[in-house]
């Protein structure tokens, strides 16, 4: 009786709370100013988080530092909870600064969870919140260490209203969902850069929140631009003229910000709003003097935690940690990566064996065997053909051995301190090739050769821009120029031609047939290996990575089908994700079909290994050959000598 009492409260539970829900949205807007976000309920991926906590263990953690716009506070965190198979119950805690500010119960079904966060502390305009998860397994049954406590579905309530910004310092929010940047219809050289370095800039300040950013054409040069932002948007006019500085537009609803000054000083103008001055901006106007946008690059020789990892540790029973080796915080295209694993494990007890294992994608590189002082000190070389954009080692301590019931064995704590150093060096051409080696083969400063059409030019350099950016840890320097400026400067650059691709000096790998079709090895978008057949009156628009000898350069062209190009870009833009997956050296897309990737062509290496055996192969049939005519010539002389013998 006791037991089915406890089952009609569990339920009743779920279904309060899941009345208690509030649906995710991106913001409600105020009846009176729809203009601002009122009380909205965001997602983490909103909120450039990872949508889903996942917490291992029979006590695990998480910290949330999520941002909180002014006028506002976060007063529920929302989430749907599952509980790990063979477990009778969980629990949840959140808190700040060692305070705890509630405790929830999961139910045992999966379901919904509403959280109330009152009390919570807010520091410059965000919040850190740790969440633990506690776990209680069913009688005789031990806790399964690779099956998390799951809460999917996670969001945030906030409580108030978003504030109109009467200065430049408050103009750009903590949370921004869409940025339009208004320009002349005919820009100029330098209104093109601007827009494309504010656009780039903007990105890399929002990091994962991805706000969607957009370039659309003014009425009248400098004008105001048309209507008022929605919620959590924002406007920016960029026009040339002869007073530089940056201010807000005088009048009702969200204003938006105009960025102006001549063409040695609209860009630096620009930067202001990125850079750590814009905090300074305590006015409805103001002027930067020079700035310096080049980010600092790490060199030959840094540590993962000037790599953005102040250190990383873990405590089980087969501890393991992850050591990020991001190109591009390294700034470049690299190769001859080696970390020097420096740290320490629980020394094992003489009854224990162990290893010490590193792994990249399942691939062991590395192992030693674990000793009594529990000291890590080894130098791990990072095989070429496994680099990638982003590289995971990973590190594990591997025992065996009597470990106890339920893994009741004391739990080994490993850690890999912050100033393990990484050595590389520079990679011509980058490893690997293609698009994969995007941003950081254009890195730290790129230049865009865009045409006479720079008003449409300017939004494909902002579309591409903004999709490398997202990919970027470090901020991309870009300079926008003319096309054939592009084309001649010894840099990495990215060449926008719609109309079609005319210049030798740079060969692609795709180019349109003259006279007759070609047949080409693609990947489709599901990465499913097929073939591509290309005809002279077919039209296609592409991407298309090189490496010239000198430098890397991404060209953006189609053979005469320019609204193909846009086509392919707007696919890109769509979904963030596209541009972190898509591989090979060419993005190909036709009319009435997904885009498809050509694939690299194989390596040297490969291709010797081919000549090789294809040399060995001629060198036995040869042999072979010579074995036989000295075997004729041997039965030759004897025939000859039995038949003179015989006469």
């Amino acid at each position: 009786m006791v037991e089915r009492l406890r089952s009609v409260i569990a339920v009743l539970m779920v279904v309060v709370a899941t009345l208690m829900v509030p649906g995710v949205q991106v913001a409600h807007a105020a009846p009176d100013q729809p203009w601002l976000a009122d009380s909205p309920t965001l997602a983490l991926a909103t909120l450039g988080l990872d949508p889903d906590l996942l917490l291992y263990g029979q006590v695990g953690t998480a910290t949330l530092t999520v941002p909180v716009p002014a006028g506002m506070v976060p007063s529920t965190l929302n989430l749907t909870a599952q509980l790990p198979v063979n477990v009778r119950s969980a629990t949840i805690t959140v808190s700040q600064d060692n305070r705890v500010i509630t405790q929830a119960d999961i139910p045992a079904q999966r379901g919904p969870v509403v959280i109330p966060l009152v009390g919570v502390q807010v520091v410059d305009n965000a919040i850190s919140l740790l969440v633990r998860s506690y776990l209680l397994p069913l009688d005789g049954y031990c806790l399964d260490p690779t099956n998390p406590l799951r809460l999917t579905d996670v969001s945030l309530s906030y409580a108030g209203q978003e504030q109109v910004p009467d200065v430049v310092a408050d103009f750009l929010p903590p949370i921004l969902r869409k940025l339009v940047i208004y320009t002349g219809r005919r820009p100029s050289q330098t209104e093109a850069n601007a827009v494309v370095q504010l656009a780039t800039a903007i990105t890399s300040h929002y990091g994962k929140q991805n706000p969607t950013v957009e370039v659309a054409p003014l009425p009248a040069p400098a004008a105001q631009p048309p209507g008022s932002a929605s919620p959590l948007e924002r406007h920016i006019v960029v026009a040339e003229g002869p007073d530089a500085g940056v201010s807000l537009y005088p009048g009702g609803g969200m204003p938006a910000l105009l960025v102006t000054g001549s063409a040695a000083e609209l860009t630096n103008q620009a930067r202001l709003l990125t850079s750590g001055l814009s905090k300074y901006a305590l006015s409805s106007k103001a002027v930067v003097g020079p700035l310096n946008s080049a980010p600092q690059l790490p060199g030959n020789e840094t540590t993962i935690r000037k790599l953005g990892q102040p250190g990383v540790n873990a405590v089980a029973l087969n501890p393991q940690v992850g050591i990020a080796l991001d190109q591009t915080r390294l700034g470049r295209a690299a190769h001859n990566i080696r970390v020097h694993l420096q740290g320490s494990y629980t020394p094992l007890p003489n009854s224990i064996g162990g290893q010490l294992v590193a792994t990249i994608g399942g691939e062991t590189i590395a192992r030693w065997p674990a000793d009594a002082s529990g000291a890590i000190d080894r130098w791990v070389d990072i095989p070429d053909r496994l680099l990638r954009r982003y590289t995971t080692l990973a590190v594990q301590v591997s025992i065996s051995g009597n470990t106890g019931r339920c893994g009741e064995f004391q739990p080994i704590a490993l850690t890999i301190d912050g100033e393990s150093a990484v050595r590389s060096e520079p990679a011509q051409p980058p490893v690997p090739v293609g698009f994969q080696s995007l941003p950081q083969a254009l890195m730290p400063r790129v230049v865009i050769g865009i045409g006479d059409d720079r008003f449409a030019d300017t939004v494909r350099a902002v579309q591409i821009m903004t999709g490398l950016q997202r990919l970027s840890a470090l901020p991309i320097d870009t300079s926008v120029v003319p096309l054939a400026e592009a084309v001649a400067s010894s840099n990495p650059a990215v060449l926008i031609s719609p109309q079609g691709w005319t210049d030798s000096s740079v060969t692609l790998p795709v180019s349109a047939p003259d006279a007759v079709q070609m047949t080409v090895d693609v990947y489709d978008d599901g990465g499913k290996a097929t073939t591509l057949t290309l005809e002279p009156a077919l039209k296609f628009a592409s991407l298309q990575v090189i490496f010239d000898g000198r430098r890397s350069v991404l060209v953006a062209t189609s053979n005469g089908a320019p609204a193909q190009l846009d086509e392919l870009l707007t696919w890109l833009g769509a979904d963030e994700r596209r541009w972190s997956i898509v591989d090979g050296v060419a993005l190909v897309s036709i009319a009435g079909r997904p885009p498809v990737t050509v694939t690299a062509p194989q390596r040297t290496t490969e291709s010797a290994s081919t000549n090789t055996s294809s040399g060995a192969v001629w060198w036995w049939i040869g042999g072979s050959m010579l074995v036989i005519v000295l075997a004729l010539t041997v039965w030759l002389r004897i025939r000859e000598r039995r038949r003179i013998k015989d006469g």
